[in-house]
């Protein structure tokens, strides 16, 4: 075994050795990977290994169709072959027009990368798959390309490739520690010896805790028991003439595929059960669980009636072995947080039939700094703080009970909640806040008209539509309130606080005390990385003069790492989160001044409190700093109070809003209020893909000062030409919004993807946000898009049509 290596990947699965494949792909050949057994040994060698191009973003779509293309290539090399069987065809089966719906939704989205789905009929469905029952069945989605392939094949076809390449491959080599130098390298130290590496990468699947804790962290990652087993011959498939099309059925929860003659049938029991919580035997290696058939008799009911062969069939083996899940269901690929030099492949639930795609896109990150897609849905900074093993084993059950049913827009679902609240959300919540969540934190999404009052969930507008549009009429008219909770904020000090926010960001700094600005800040590829409110708050009592960072609630992990990494070491700048300690209240409306000024003693006036300033006061007897910023178009100030004081202001706005008839409001209005400004959300979309002349903000770039990150590559973008650009749309459609990933066409050709969609009730029209071909991007051009299976006419209207002289922020 050497002693260096560039990169060291620990972990023999299918996360490990496709990682390991696809650095050698990426130019990087001094690797190694070291497992403690055999390769496939983890969860991989039993895994059901089903290989679709399902997913519920466009990344996931990407990738997946990159794991597909390589077994293909895989199972077509003449020096070793991997067995693979592709394009049997699967089936996703539903019994709800919700669900239908949510199938057309995909459709589109997916064929915006290039992927075509079909919607089926139930009749169809029993055409293509003889074995089942039309039984309280409305139809299903067709995957042309589902298959399903060889685990240890695959693997052992990865770490081959790879050790061609030059990659060093070590088996039976448990590592034993881990050790972080000063210089942010590594030393892994194993029972063979020593390894010195810039990079390390945990790839342990359902120990990969066992390895974060080498590391000083844990990873949101518990693993679930999941059965299987394999039937005896069934004649009726022989007689079909063909192979049975993969089955994944929501209505029973339970999967089945062709295993030989007979059939492999996967259960998602509701009486599930986690595995390994309180640590995981070190003999666990190619092993298995006890089997327990009791536990899936209710599923087996439901595939006994939606497939009746099975009632004839016997079983020749039960399978029972842990998988891994993350809080979302999604896995953690990436940089971990906290970590220099420190990246993770692990959550993998459908490590096998994806894996493929994880390890390109890990490998993309490790040597280019970015993937060629906006990887956030993989992102291991997407969770902060609350992301115990403990909440990820509450959502695991959660999901494993849920594996084929979809989230629904706007679903929040119950297991781990409330994780983290305010001393405000009990309050909002008698008041009749309906609550989501937002990383963890319990927001308010909208505020029921009675307290029995329930949503319809689904793709199309439903009983909330009529709420919001009252409450935006009750901000745009009068004046309304909401809390804004897990907003993240850094305080920044230091007398090189500026220019090192002036070397982070494209645009200008504001430097002027007492000033708030916003900017964005470009990754090393001249594409955006991150957005931020910039407070310049002056010196008090309270704390020496010192910039406040705001972000979105979710960029906590990833803003501090990249701001962090990038602080010289000859710089004088401190940074620190507040983000756990304070939370933002708003108001919002032509009369949120009044409010304001009858709650704190300073001259609120226009002169005196412009727009985009910044004040310490108290709110009552509440300390507070006010932020004259307005995502809503309407006048509006975002006043953040220390936690331990909140609920005290919030009693005085209360009751100084009761003399205007100030009612509250949630982020659904807030929503359809930024859509009509031209307001974007960060990760739907500003995205790592796009720079911020396609993304329509050319205003905060300013080429003309110092150096920045990413102005060269920015430059060099800028003569290659826009590849896309944002436009924001009116559609002709009122029965529901265009959804995030929905295709733009024009002349039945996709000429872009939808990034945002919702009603704009004050100019009462359907608006969405969409990346297009830059030559249809001109206001007034005509085109089409899809909205749940139908193409709707749609125009380039100007960004923001609510307001655009900005006359009522700036009242």
């Amino acid at each position: 075994m050497r002693d260096q290596a560039r990169v060291v990947v620990i972990g023999g699965g299918i996360a490990g050795c496709s990682a390991l494949y696809h650095l050698t792909q990426e130019g990087w050949t001094d690797v190694m990977l070291i497992e403690r057994d055999e390769l496939t040994s983890g969860t991989t060698w039993h895994s059901a290994a089903q290989v679709t191009n399902f997913g519920m973003s466009q990344t996931m779509v990407g990738l997946k169709t990159h794991s597909i293309t390589l077994y293909k290539e895989l199972r077509d090399d003449p020096e070793y072959p991997v067995g693979y069987n592709y394009g049997d065809g699967g089936i996703r089966l539903a019994n709800t027009q919700a669900q239908m719906d949510g199938y057309r939704q995909f459709t589109s989205m997916a064929a915006g990368m290039g992927v075509e789905f079909e919607v089926l009929d139930a009749a169809e469905c029993a055409r293509r798959h003889p074995l089942i029952s039309t039984d309280n069945l409305l139809g299903g989605l067709w995957d042309p390309t589902d298959g399903h392939i060889d685990p240890a094949q695959l693997c052992q076809a990865l770490a081959r490739r790879a050790r061609l390449a030059g990659a060093e491959v070590n088996r039976h080599t448990p590592v034993t520690r881990l050790t972080q130098h000063a210089d942010s390298t590594w030393t892994v130290h194993t029972e063979k010896g020593d390894v010195r590496c810039e990079i390390v990468v945990n790839a342990g699947g359902y120990r990969c805790n066992e390895i974060g804790a080498m590391m000083g962290v844990q990873h949101p990652v518990a693993s679930m028991e999941h059965q299987y087993f394999l039937t005896e011959d069934i004649p009726a498939i022989a007689e079909a003439g063909h192979r049975m099309p993969l089955l994944r059925c929501p209505i029973s929860d339970y999967y089945s595929r062709q295993e030989k003659g007979g059939l492999l049938l996967g259960f998602y029991e509701q009486d599930c059960r986690t595995w390994g919580m309180d640590g995981i035997d070190p003999k666990f290696t190619n092993a298995l669980c006890p089997d327990d058939l009791d536990r899936v008799t209710d599923v087996l009911e439901g595939a006994f009636a939606r497939m009746p062969v099975l009632m004839e069939t016997g079983i020749r083996e039960v399978v029972n072995g842990p998988i891994t899940y993350t809080i979302d269901g999604a896995p953690l690929v990436g940089p971990i947080p906290g970590k220099r030099n420190a990246f993770c492949i692990i959550g993998l639930r459908a490590g096998l039939g994806e894996g493929g795609g994880h390890g390109w896109l890990l490998a993309q990150q490790i040597v280019h700094g970015e993937a060629q897609y906006d990887t956030w849905v993989i992102d291991p900074r997407r969770f902060t703080g609350h992301a115990t093993v403990e909440l990820t084993a509450l959502k695991a059950i959660e999901d494993y009970q849920n594996e084929f049913r979809f989230h629904f827009p706007h679903e929040h679902r119950p297991a781990g909640r409330p994780m983290k609240t305010t001393p405000l959300t009990q309050v909002l919540i008698s008041e009749g806040a309906e609550m989501g969540t937002v990383n963890g934190w319990e927001r308010v999404d909208y505020i029921k008209p009675t307290q029995d009052f329930k949503e319809t969930l689904g793709f199309k507008f439903n009983e909330v539509h009529d709420v919001v549009a009252k409450e935006v009429t009750a901000i745009s008219t009068n004046v309304g309130m909401t809390e804004v909770s897990g907003f993240n904020r850094f305080e920044l000090t230091g007398t090189d606080v500026h220019s090192f926010l002036d070397r982070m960001m494209c645009g200008t700094v504001t430097k002027r005390e007492g000033r708030v600005g916003l900017g964005y800040l470009l990754n090393n590829h001249g594409l955006l990385k991150a957005e931020a409110t910039i407070a310049n708050i002056p010196a008090s009592d309270r704390g020496p003069a010192r910039v406040w960072y705001g972000s979105a609630a979710a960029s906590e992990y990833h803003d501090m790492d990249w701001l962090k990494a990038h602080i010289k070491a000859d710089e004088d700048v401190k940074i620190r989160s507040l983000t756990n300690a304070q939370t933002i209240l708003v108001i919002a409306g032509p009369k949120a001044r009044d409010v304001l000024s009858m709650t704190a003693r300073e001259d609120w006036s226009r002169e005196a409190f412009p727009w985009l300033s910044v004040r310490e006061t108290h709110i009552g007897i509440a300390p507070a700093t006010v932020l004259g910023v307005s995502f809503s178009g309407e006048l509006a100030y975002e006043i953040h109070v220390p936690n331990e004081s909140l609920h005290a202001a919030y009693v005085a706005l209360r009751k100084a809003g009761e003399a205007y008839g100030m009612t509250l409001f949630g982020s659904r209005a807030v929503e359809s209020m930024r859509m009509e400004k031209g307001f974007l959300h960060w990760k739907s979309d500003i995205l790592t893909e796009f720079d911020p002349f396609e993304t329509g903000l050319e205003r905060f770039v300013q080429l003309s000062k110092g150096d920045f990150i990413g102005k060269d590559a920015l430059e060099k973008r800028m003569v290659a030409g826009q590849q896309r650009k944002l436009v924001t749309l009116v559609i002709d459609a009122k029965h529901a919004p265009a959804h995030g990933g929905a295709s733009v066409r024009l002349d039945g050709r996709i000429i872009g993807t939808v990034t945002s969609g919702d009603w704009g009730h004050r100019v009462d029209k359907n608006l969405a946000f969409a990346f297009i071909e830059p030559e249809f991007s001109p206001v007034g051009t005509t085109m089409t898009v899809d909205i749940i299976g139908e193409a709707f006419a749609a125009e380039v209207i100007e960004s923001g049509p609510y307001d655009p002289e900005y006359s009522r922020i700036r009242s």
